[in-house]
């Protein structure tokens, strides 16, 4: 099997793009991104922990523990992976092993709220499990000194009741928010519950009351939405997400072969569709995307054009989605030309937002392939239509990377430049950390050396405010790397100089024998003038003589 291109961009160009996919919910894309940065920096553990984080959130429990327990093998104290490893066994369902982990990391960082946190929620769902927290056997007795104390003057009948602190009350509401389109899948009837929950939190007053028990209505509600959480979850991990819409479908058509649709059923049939394929492909399923958005063009090209509103953009938007599943599947051919079949819907169409979407998505698949100028002429044609600084700043940075790969370090400055110019305004210092790596790497090409340092040093500057100790290992190395080159440029320079400038003892030495051949010359000069000068006056006397007597005889 023949090796795929060489990857276009950068280990931290593709943990940043990850992590701002991340935050946006895109796990899906996240992850690719995560995974692109593993194959530049192979078991790197900052990488590792990220994806694994990705694969939590898609449900992937195994890969996530196995990303995770990878992160620790040659840093067994690395905070972030004893974190993310106890998450994803609490997540799993092993508490007991999960508090192993949070007290582990907890010993390593007291300062860090969320192992307490870990420890805390641990406890509690291995009292709400067996009762009594003696009978859980820990790796580590150490570990155990916390339980022992809260065990401590309770009854073994003691009624057991959800109690959350003000922390994870804390917690709860700063945790990003799940996908929405995949939790509304696992959950199924039970999302409106769930959406009915989260509302109630907003009421103030009413979080504020108690019942007559004694029990706060806030802690009600938020046990209400833990454990509609930990369904889910379970649910996502006994019944993978493509198997749940595959059933879906096929009630689907079993209900379009019965009857004709009518246009309030095409749209939910619609609607509904859109959000399983994009699920689908952000739950690493680009496979089943692919099969499902196939079906759905083929089934909306078959309706009439009347009974279904906008059916040219909703084709081309297909198109797309079929394109990013092929890309993630590694199909680029297919990829590209799915993408310019929603290019070109797009342009009939006159939808700037669908063209935006198109250049970029057909940029990626260049860059991928290894054909940089035509990514550059897409993502050229698309940078007036980019609406936020972020989107901006990444597309000016990919723009001038590819640059850079061709060997045009002059556009690759003047691309740098701008998306370091882009990202200062947005006051991102990840962004600038990039930027200025671009910019100094293009005018090492173009050994302008001493800009070059001067914007490594800055960008050393910048991964120690974002505390990226990957980025300075190799900003440092990269800033010996011209500094040597800067060092060898001036003493050639010097050589140079010393080569075509003669030194002051050989001045000396050359003037004199310059003088002394320019007073020979001279004197030569001056007695050949004067022999010429003796032998036209013996001339002229010899012709007055012959004249004179001439003149006699006449006489």
């Amino acid at each position: 099997m023949a090796e795929g291109p060489a990857l276009i961009g950068t280990f931290p160009g593709f943990m940043s793009e990850g992590t701002l996919l991340y935050r946006r919910g895109e796990y899906g894309k996240a992850l690719s991104c995560f995974n692109n940065a593993l194959q530049l920096r192979a078991g790197d553990k900052h990488g590792l922990v990220a994806r694994s984080r990705c694969h939590l959130r898609l449900g992937d429990m195994e890969n996530s523990l196995k990303d995770a327990e990878a992160s620790l093998q040659n840093d067994k104290m690395f905070s972030e992976g004893l974190y993310q490893k106890a998450e994803t066994l609490y997540t799993m369902g092993d508490f007991e092993f999960a508090l192993v982990f949070y007290h582990r990391g907890h010993k390593l960082r007291p300062e860090r709220q969320k192992f307490r946190l870990g420890i805390q929620k641990s406890h509690e769902a291995i009292i709400n499990c067996i009762g009594n927290p003696s009978s859980v056997k820990l790796e580590n007795k150490e570990d155990l000194c916390f339980i022992s104390r809260q065990a401590e003057g309770k009854k073994a009948d003691q009624k057991l009741q959800i109690k959350l602190t003000k922390d994870q009350k804390c917690t709860k509401r700063q945790e990003p928010a799940r996908n929405q389109k995949t939790e509304r899948q696992l959950l199924e009837e039970l999302y409106a519950d769930k959406a009915y929950l989260e509302k109630l939190l907003k009421d103030e007053d009413l979080m504020k009351s108690v019942t007559k028990q004694g029990i706060k209505v806030e802690d009600m509600v938020l046990s209400g939405i833990a454990y509609l959480d930990t369904r889910a979850e379970f649910w996502q991990q006994q019944k993978p997400i493509y198997a749940r819409v595959r059933e879906r479908e096929l009630r689907q058509q079993n209900w379009t072969r019965e009857k004709k649709p009518k246009p309030a059923e095409m749209a939910r049939y619609i609607a509904k569709s859109m959000e399983d394929i994009d699920m689908l492909l952000t739950g690493n399923s680009p496979k089943e995307s692919c099969k499902k958005a196939e079906r759905v063009l083929k089934a909306i090209q078959g309706w009439p054009e009347d009974e279904v509103p906008n059916k040219n953009e909703l084709i081309g938007n297909l198109h797309s989605c079929i394109g990013n599943a092929q890309f993630e599947m590694g199909q680029m051919e297919a990829a590209l030309e799915s993408h310019k079949m929603d290019l070109e819907f797009a342009r009939q169409n006159h939808l700037p937002d669908a063209i935006s979407r198109a250049l970029d998505n057909i940029g990626r698949v260049h860059a991928r392939t290894g054909a940089l100028q035509q990514a550059i002429d897409a993502w050229e044609e698309k940078i007036p239509m980019v609406k936020s600084s972020v989107e901006k700043t990444w597309l000016l940075h990919e723009i001038g990377r590819c640059y850079l790969e061709l060997g045009k370090a002059e556009e690759a400055q003047d691309y740098g430049e701008r998306s370091l110019q882009s990202a200062l305004e947005e006051g991102d210092a990840e962004w600038q950390l990039h930027a200025g790596v671009l910019v100094a790497q293009a005018q090492e090409k173009l050994k302008d050396y001493w800009s070059a340092i001067i914007n490594f040093e800055k960008a050393l500057e910048k991964a120690k405010l974002v505390q990226s100790h990957a980025a300075q290992k190799a900003i440092t190395a990269a800033l010996d790397n011209v500094s040597r080159s800067f060092i060898k440029d001036l003493k050639e320079r010097e050589r140079e100089m010393e080569v075509h400038t003669p030194r002051d003892h050989d001045f000396r030495g050359e003037n004199t024998e310059d003088d002394n051949s320019e007073d020979a010359e001279g004197r030569a000069s001056e007695q050949s003038l004067e022999n010429q000068r003796g032998e036209k006056d013996g001339a002229e006397r010899d012709k007055e003589q012959r004249n004179e007597r001439s003149a006699t005889q006449a006489k």
